[in-house]
């Protein structure tokens, strides 16, 4: 299977994935066969991006780091609480902390971990799914520098609720489709304050989690906010879910611009190492990102075209990619594989559009 935009979807293709709201209704099952009046349906949902299953995708399969109906739960879950008007006040801590430990369960029995977030969403429900994946970015870090127990779990708390402040931001400000004001952007950045202040009301949270919220926009050269915190006297929580944060943002489509490719985006934030982002953290975080994700038309130094099909275990990006056109530009009528980490004379150079 692929992941690939709506707008170059045709009809007649086979999605991979169910894909659903996070209102539990589902939009289309796993095998259906898409028509031009289920693509509009899909567009209605604002759904930008599925899964699909065609001749050079079939067999390669997108690696789950936590359960697809696990992701979709939290997510439901952190939709009913963030839409909650109770939420302005205080969040019920237990309950966070349950869907933490959920995940951090999951995420523990996979074998090695690659982020490659295979989720599909709709451009509306971005604040609930941003939460998540920053929530999964960060526990992943966090395990590889080494937290661990209750520690780690405070770290996942504070991560899906990072952005809780933003409910007291007016949505015309979050959702707008042009450049921000002056003023409208120093709203937005009180939306750390506004988080803290929810979250030191709230029971059962700690104040690691309050702390995550408050400075998760603070920036190590002291460029960031709300108090243009430098260097150490940011907390280490709160420099991981800057990391996955920014990721995250960066990775999505949102109503006011385009996404940028998962390589682009680790280019970018290595360019800011020990600027804006912590190294240490950093580096964490980029040795289990994927630049590549499976399923990624690639273009090889030799000319040959071809689907990222598997990651190597410890060499993510030196994956294992499926060969569909030669060097020539034919269609190979039967695939070839070359295995980038035995193959160092190989590199990607670019990717395609299929």
């Amino acid at each position: 299977m692929r992941k690939v935009s709506l707008e170059r979807v045709r009809a007649g293709v086979r999605v991979a994935r169910t894909i659903q709201s996070l209102d539990g209704i589902i939009l289309l099952s796993a095998g259906a066969e898409l028509t031009n009046e289920k693509i509009d349906q899909l567009k209605h949902y604002n759904i930008t991006e599925i899964y699909i299953e065609d001749e050079l995708s079939r067999g390669i399969p997108v690696t789950e780091i936590v359960k697809e109906e696990i992701i979709t739960d939290v997510k439901a879950q952190i939709k009913t609480i963030m839409t909650t008007p109770s939420l302005r006040i205080s969040v019920d801590g237990k309950k966070v902390m349950e869907m933490v430990e959920n995940l951090l369960s999951n995420l523990l029995k996979s074998e090695f971990i690659i982020m490659n977030l295979s989720d599909i969403r709709s451009v509306d429900d971005y604040t609930f799914s941003h939460s998540v994946n920053v929530c999964i970015m960060s526990l992943i870090t966090g395990i590889v520098m080494g937290i661990k127990g209750e520690a780690l779990k405070e770290l996942g708390v504070g991560a899906l609720l990072h952005d809780i402040g933003k409910v007291m931001i007016d949505d015309e400000i979050l959702q707008k489709p042009t450049n921000l004001t002056i003023n409208e952007f120093d709203e937005v950045k009180k939306h750390t304050v506004y988080g803290y202040e929810i979250l030191k009301n709230s029971k059962d949270v700690s104040s690691t989690a309050q702390i995550i919220a408050l400075s998760h926009h603070e920036r190590k050269d002291g460029s960031g906010y709300p108090y243009n915190l430098k260097n150490n006297d940011i907390p280490v929580p709160a420099r991981i879910v800057a990391i996955a944060d920014v990721y995250d943002a960066l990775t999505t489509n949102r109503i006011y611009r385009k996404k940028m490719l998962p390589h682009e985006v680790v280019d970018y934030m290595c360019s800011l190492s020990n600027k804006h982002f912590d190294k240490i953290a950093l580096d964490a975080f980029i040795s289990h990102i994927a630049n590549y994700p499976v399923g990624t038309a690639v273009v090889l130094n030799s000319g040959e075209k071809g689907l990222v099909a598997k990651y190597n275990k410890n060499f993510p990006n030196r994956p294992v990619i499926r060969v569909v056109i030669d060097e020539n530009g034919k269609m190979l009528v039967k695939p070839k594989e070359i295995d980038l980490f035995r193959r160092p004379e190989y590199r990607i150079v670019d990717i395609w559009d299929i």
